[in-house]
């Protein structure tokens, strides 16, 4: 038992290792730190986008802030124009003495006064005298400035809550990568799916191979970048994203993988990460989701399990239990034995039959696509 935890626990702080030395994490968050930055005024500069960019917590508590600030300093002007006038109860008011703000005789009531002025609350015990100049001048610079202040946090919330971010969240990846043949070609592949019915449009799936590689003139890049081209059966641009697509980069004699072999993939030292833009059909925004596959994620002599079928009324199908699920193929173990040794090209298969697969769950996709998780 006390060596089942201790693997337990070692797992765990590879576990941990691995998510620090990501530069991108499965959901998409870059693992990057920026240090002795100058300039940082230029946040102040750009201050509408860092604030929209700052957590919830800070947003919250910059509104709480302003409003207790702001009523906090108007009651100050409502108290000072009362003890100018004497309204004040520890100036002995006499019982004739017309006050500037009704039922305001200390700070309490003026914080009370500030704030039924700024959030139109009204009670109707409390109000600026019309015959007092200095209390209206204060009443209307207050009010204007409210609508301001409103109109800022509001738009501040608006924005975080509309960020196309939440929108990609909805986009999901496979955890695993695999590679297997796949149309008379050695193919890594992904597999990708939208949760929601609203298509995203003009989608185009990218990746880039991050390491740290070295110059013939003995200079080290650390974060070395080489594209990698994804595509699906019709092209790589302007993708249907109307269910879920598996994504495949063909491992050619240009691609960065053809070196490796399914004995050695583990010991390389790289990072695959892969991006997709789009546009939302809901609301026009732009947006980009990524995520990130290390060598311990990439499956050699696998695939995905099927998951979109046909019935014979022409339904089609979705099945979102297999959308993770791979089976191992008859694969080479190299690219190069793959492409240059004659006879190792095994890994033809019969076409799958795509009609009443007994293992999916129906889901009526005649309109519109509808995707259940499982």
């Amino acid at each position: 038992m006390f060596e089942s935890y201790k693997r337990s626990l070692q797992d765990y702080l590879v576990g941990q290792k691995k998510r620090r030395t990501r530069l991108v994490t499965k959901d998409g968050r870059c693992n990057i730190e920026y240090g002795n930055i100058k300039y940082r005024k230029k946040y102040l500069s750009d201050f509408w986008t860092t604030l929209v960019e700052s957590r919830w917590r800070y947003v919250i508590l910059l509104f709480i802030a302003t409003h207790t600030l702001s009523w906090f300093f108007f009651a100050v002007m409502f108290y000072w124009v009362a003890y100018v006038n004497g309204d004040l109860y520890w100036q002995n008011p006499s019982p004739t003495h017309v006050p500037c703000s009704v039922n305001v005789f200390g700070l309490t009531s003026s914080y009370l006064l500030a704030m039924e002025t700024q959030t139109g609350t009204g009670y109707g015990i409390r109000a600026p005298n019309p015959f007092c100049p200095g209390a209206v001048t204060i009443e209307i610079i207050q009010v204007v400035i409210a609508v301001f202040l409103n109109a800022f946090m509001a738009a501040i919330i608006l924005a975080k809550i509309s960020l196309p971010k939440y929108r990609a969240k909805t986009i999901t990846f496979s955890e695993m990568a695999v590679i297997s043949p796949r149309n008379d070609s050695l193919c890594l592949s992904i597999r990708v799916a939208n949760m929601r019915k609203t298509l995203m449009i003009g989608s185009q799936i990218y990746g880039k191979l991050v390491k740290t590689t070295s110059t013939p003139d003995g200079e080290t890049i650390i974060l070395n970048q080489v594209n990698i081209d994804f595509m699906v059966d019709d092209g790589k641009d302007n993708l249907f994203f109307i269910c879920p697509l598996t994504l495949y980069h063909i491992i050619d004699k240009n691609s960065p993988f053809f070196e490796m072999a399914v004995d050695t993939l583990n010991n390389q030292d790289f990072e695959l990460v892969v991006f997709l833009d789009g546009t939302t059909e809901s609301t026009s925004s732009s947006l980009q989701v990524r995520t990130s596959y290390i060598p311990q994620e990439i499956m050699w002599g696998y695939d995905f399990l099927p998951i979109i079928s046909k019935s014979k009324e022409g339904k089609y199908k979705v099945d979102f239990s297999n959308f993770a699920k791979v089976v191992p193929v008859p694969c080479d173990h190299c690219s190069y034995c793959f492409h240059n040794i004659s006879g190792h090209h095994h890994h033809r298969r019969q076409s799958r039959n795509a009609y009443d697969n007994q293992g999916f769950e129906e889901i009526d996709m005649s309109g519109v696509s509808t995707i259940t998780k499982m």
